[in-house]
């Protein structure tokens, strides 16, 4: 089985699912799971965890990630991009630099409400199921952050647009949020996912891409391992005499690692004596010892 992190580059047409679903066909194996959606027509990085790396699915959906967008200023759709149904046409009569300051009052903490066309659950319901029943439900407005934003290319009514931000921020409504500040609507255009923690474009592969790697034997290649992920955190080795407390996953002292070292960073690296990597552990100021946070055995 494999265990690691493959960067794919999802293509327009797959939906998120899909990608794992060919992924179990080319890797020949199950356990593969996605660490966020991305919208059908949407595409770029979309990193996807395999074996034991499932394990991090959750941890690789908290980080922030980075878009391309481009926004249509002059119209607005019930899904809040191109692909959806029209709702309104108004001419744009703002200027570039009207729309540069109204895009820019967006960096920094905003609250956003979720569009209907999510996988955001409403009592056990998906809200786009509600939404294709033609029902809308109130949605409550979420904190989110949007860390920098940078125009790329303004060819009214179209802008181009790098946008980084927090987890759960939704790009198209952002859109629809900019283009309802100046007056005259807005949708998403298109997206491009370009980064996704340390998992960037111009390093992913595509589905494509990955079936030749594997008639190939080269499968293995592109696979980065799980604690890769974690590369800022300080490292320990346990001594091989204490090995046992690492597979049964307590938790254990640091005179009992190599390093003899306390770290009081949130997360630290823990591999075995032989350096095979086993999970993120915390110190604990109160016993004095290192806890497990999530295992990788």
């Amino acid at each position: 089985m494999i265990n690691g992190i493959i960067n794919i580059h999802k293509e327009a047409g797959f939906t998120s699912h899909d990608v794992v679903a060919k992924m179990r066909g080319i890797c020949g194996q199950k356990k593969i799971g996605h660490t966020g959606t991305l919208d059908p027509e949407a595409t770029g990085v979309l990193p996807v965890c395999l074996g034991s790396a499932t394990k991090l699915c959750d941890m690789l959906t908290d980080k922030d990630k980075e878009y391309v967008a481009e926004l249509l200023l002059g119209q607005t759709t019930d899904t809040q991009d191109v692909t959806g149904q029209i709702l309104t046409e108004t001419p744009v009569e703002v200027s570039e630099a009207e729309v540069e300051k109204a895009i820019m009052s967006f960096v920094g903490d905003y609250e956003q409400v979720p569009p209907m066309y999510s996988a955001l659950k409403v009592n056990g319901k998906k809200l786009y199921e509600l939404a294709r029943e033609g029902k809308e439900v109130e949605r409550k407005a979420r904190p989110v952050r949007i860390l920098e934003i940078e125009i790329l290319d303004m060819q009214l009514p179209v802008v181009k647009m790098r946008v980084a931000c927090s987890k759960g921020t939704y790009i198209r409504t952002l859109c629809a949020d900019i283009g309802e500040k100046l007056g005259c609507g807005g949708t998403m255009k298109s997206l491009v996912r370009t980064k996704v923690a340390q998992f960037v474009l111009d390093k992913a592969v595509t589905l494509g891409e990955l079936q030749k790697l594997r008639d190939e034997g080269q499968l293995e290649q592109i696979v980065l391992p799980v604690d890769s992920c974690f590369a800022e955190a300080p490292a320990l080795h346990v001594q091989e005499k204490w090995q046992k407390l690492l597979d049964n996953g307590n938790s254990f002292y640091p005179n009992q690692t190599k390093e003899n070292k306390i770290f009081m960073e949130d997360r630290v690296r823990v591999y075995r004596a032989d350096g095979s990597f086993v999970g993120i552990y915390s110190f604990e100021k109160e016993r004095k010892w290192y806890k497990p946070v999530k295992m990788f055995l």
